[in-house]
C-alpha cells in the first residue's frame, strides 16, 4: 500500500531516530495499536483531521489512542511534537502505517493473516503456521487469525500482498464464471 512520499519520509526518520536510541520495538508496538485505534474508531481521523480541534487536544487522543501513556516512550512524545508543530498530525495514521512496514522490512517480518469461516483450532493453526514457516523460511511471522463466515467453508492466507484463496465462496465463484463463460 503507497502512503505517500510525506509520510514515508517521517516514518523514515522516526524509525532511524527510534532505531539509534534503542526505541524502534516500542515504536512499532505503539505503532500498531494506534494503527488499531484508527481501524476500530473511523471518528479518530476525523477528530485529527479536524482544524478546530487544538494540536494539544489532539497530542493527547493520539498518546491515548497508541497506548503511549502506560508505555512512557520519549521517543514517541517528541515525534508527536514534531507532528504537531509541523501541523501533519492528520498525517499520524499513513505515518504509522509507513513505519509499520518499514520497521517490517528492515527486520524480516511477513504478516500473516489466516482467514477461515469457522475459528481453527489449535492444532490447526499450528499445521498451516508451520507449512507458513517453512513457506516464509528465515522470515519471521506477525501471525493473525480472523473469521468470516461470508467464506462458506475454507480459509484464506495473506502473506503481505499474496493471497491463496482456499475457500468455499471462492470456488463457487469461479464455478459461477465459468459457467457463465461457456
Amino acid at each position: 500500500m503507497n502512503q505517500g512520499l510525506i509520510p514515508a519520509r517521517y516514518a523514515k526518520a522516526i524509525y532511524e531516530y527510534a532505531a539509534e536510541r534503542g526505541d524502534d520495538k516500542q515504536i512499532f508496538t505503539l505503532m500498531q495499536t494506534l494503527e488499531a485505534s484508527f481501524k476500530d474508531n473511523p471518528e479518530l481521523q476525523k477528530v485529527i483531521a479536524n482544524p478546530f480541534v487544538a494540536s494539544a487536544e489532539k497530542c493527547k487522543l493520539l498518546t491515548t489512542a497508541s497506548g503511549h501513556a502506560a508505555a512512557g516512550s520519549e521517543t514517541f512524545g517528541r515525534f508527536l511534537g514534531m507532528l504537531a508543530s509541523n501541523r501533519r498530525l492528520d498525517a499520524s495514521r499513513d505515518i504509522a502505517l509507513a513505519y509499520l512496514a518499514l520497521y517490517r522490512r528492515q527486520h524480516n517480518i511477513r504478516l500473516v493473516t489466516i482467514t477461515s469461516a469457522a475459528p481453527l483450532t489449535a492444532a490447526e493453526q499450528e499445521r498451516l503456521r508451520a507449512i507458513i514457516q517453512k513457506r516464509l523460511g528465515s522470515a519471521k511471522m506477525e501471525y493473525r487469525a480472523v473469521v468470516d463466515a461470508a467464506l462458506i467453508g475454507g480459509f484464506t492466507v495473506s502473506i503481505d500482498n499474496e493471497k491463496l484463496d482456499a475457500s468455499v465462496a471462492n470456488e463457487l465463484k469461479q464455478l459461477r464464471l465459468s459457467l457463465l463463460s461457456k
